[in-house]
This record gives structure tokens, C-alpha cells and sequence, in this order.
């Protein structure tokens, strides 16, 4: 890594947490720390699951009980097992907690309008317009793949959402039923696998991999998340799938995709595929592509 990257990237940190008032031990002066403000945030009116909060906030579980510790003794928060799973606990605002995040997103608000009051309407522009760009990038450094079972439910959620897509956007609709069988077993280590990508706990993207037809891969079941779209995840999880290829043994890789998503037909064509006749009977296909690997 470049270390004058590195470099800069520390002095905006330093900036952006002294800017916020992130050092001070009563943020925005309403006596206690960052961390136990943002957690109030969060909780939210209608309650958190601390699973969810762990997972949305990336906190380890000894900590987020500090936290909550701390924000219970003020009587502001309690933690109760939800009804019916003992397992599974919620934190909830007492009505002074939703009094003290009422006052938390008035100072933050004066807090904001602070930084954008000195500069002229030109700045402001430059600085919400960079703001936006940083918040964008900092969240595709966040995203993670992992390799899900098929049948774990944030896998069903993306294969979910990427029927219902396709679905909308094929020119004739889709019908599972009709359309080439991917099987679990399919996309199940050691003859494939299905990669999830997640970002604060959430998946917002999957893309499955068959390699039991080595020396070719398939690549199947690509889709990303709209509230994703932009930050280059399609790319990401194209090379993702490429190297776990390489890694198996596979020579090439090949995918196949409707006339419909153009997008993703203008990604391969950026990235190395080439097309090359029909390799498989795949109804909903006009496509089909294959790039050479190593």
C-alpha cells in the first residue's frame, strides 16, 4: 500500500474526529461519549435487536454491553428478551431516552449547519458534494464476501430479490420453473459455491459459482443490491468469482445473460469477456461469454 495514501488518509480521520467533536468525552456537550450517542441514535424510536446493532454497527459483544450498561443507568434504554425467544434481546428507549435522542439530533443538526455557516454557497456545494462521494467509497471499503450455504436466509434473500429484478426487467417475465435448474448441491463447496456480499451485517449481493465442469466455470445468479449500485461491486464480485475459479483449477470462466440487462452485458465487455457461441440451452439467455483465466 502507498504509503502517502495511508498518510492522507490518517490526516482526514484526524480532521473529520476533531471536526465532529469525536475527542470530547460529553459529545455535543450533552455529557457523554460519541459511542454512547451514536448507540442512542440507533436504537432508534422503535427499539433494536442487539443482535442487529452488533452486526449494523460492527461492535463486539462485550462492548455494546458496556455501552448499554451505561446508557441503562441513566434510564434511558432498557433490554428486554423478546417475547416468545428468550434468545434474542431488545434495547428500547424509555421516554427519557427518546427526550435525550430528540435533543441528540437537535445539537446535531446545529452541529452541521456550524460547519456549512462559514463557508460561501459554492463551498457548502464542494463540501456536501465530497461528503456524499466519501460516505459512498467508505461504504464500498466496508463490503465483505463470504460463502454462504445455499439455503441460509440472507442467500434466499439475494436469489429472492434477483428473481423478483429479472423478473421485472425481462422482456417477457421469468418463471423459475422455466429457466435452467441451478441446485443447491450446484453451488455447494466442493462443486461450487455461493458468494454473499455483506455490508454492515446486511447482504446486498450474491453471485454463485459451478465448477463442476472444469476445466470451465460458470458464473451464475450475479445481482447487486440498488442501494449498492455505483460502487463498483459487480466488478468486485466478477474478480472475487475469477480468482476462487483460478484457485480450483479452472481455465476459463463463462456466464450467460438476457439482452435486457445491459448493464451487465456492458460490465463483461469492460472486464475481459468475449462472446462466444451458446454453451448451454439456458431459455432466458442472448448471450453468452467466456474470458480465459491466468
Amino acid at each position: 500500500m502507498d504509503a502517502t495514501l495511508v498518510d492522507r488518509v490518517r490526516r482526514f480521520n484526524r480532521t473529520v474526529t476533531q471536526r465532529a467533536g469525536a475527542l470530547e468525552d460529553a459529545f455535543l456537550s450533552l455529557g457523554r461519549p460519541l459511542g454512547q450517542a451514536r448507540l442512542l441514535w440507533e436504537i432508534g424510536p422503535g427499539g433494536a435487536d442487539l443482535r442487529e446493532l452488533r452486526a449494523r454497527l460492527e461492535l463486539d459483544s462485550g462492548y455494546l454491553s458496556r455501552l448499554l450498561r451505561a446508557l441503562e443507568s441513566e434510564g434511558l434504554v432498557t433490554v428486554d428478551a423478546r417475547a416468545g425467544d428468550g434468545r434474542v434481546r431488545t434495547a428500547r428507549l424509555t421516554e427519557a431516552g427518546l427526550a435525550a435522542r430528540d435533543e441528540l439530533d437537535r445539537r446535531s443538526d446545529d452541529l452541521a449547519a456550524s460547519i456549512l455557516l462559514p463557508l460561501d454557497e459554492r463551498q457548502r456545494e464542494r463540501l456536501v458534494s465530497a461528503m456524499a462521494e466519501v460516505e459512498r467509497l467508505l461504504t464500498a471499503s466496508t463490503v465483505r464476501f463470504e460463502v454462504l450455504d445455499p439455503a441460509h436466509p440472507d442467500a434466499r434473500r439475494c436469489l429472492a430479490a434477483y428473481y423478483a429484478e429479472i423478473g421485472d426487467r425481462f422482456e417477457h417475465g421469468f418463471e423459475l420453473a422455466r429457466a435452467r435448474q441451478v441446485r443447491d448441491e450446484d453451488v455447494t463447496p466442493p462443486a461450487g459455491l455461493l458468494l454473499v456480499a455483506m455490508v454492515h451485517g446486511e447482504p446486498v449481493g450474491c453471485g454463485a459459482l459451478k465448477l463442476s465442469g472444469l476445466p470451465y466455470a460458470e458464473i451464475k445468479r450475479m445481482w447487486v443490491s440498488p442501494a449498492v449500485r455505483g460502487l463498483g461491486l459487480g466488478r468486485r464480485f466478477l474478480a472475487e468469482l475469477e480468482d476462487r475459479a483460478a484457485a480450483a483449477g479452472a481455465k476459463a470462466v463463462r456466464l450467460d445473460t438476457n439482452r435486457s440487462l445491459t448493464e451487465a452485458i456492458s460490465l463483461y465487455h469492460r472486464t475481459g469477456y468475449h462472446e462466444v457461441p451458446a454453451f448451454n440451452d439456458e431459455p432466458y439467455a442472448h448471450h453468452w461469454f467466456e474470458k480465459p483465466l491466468g
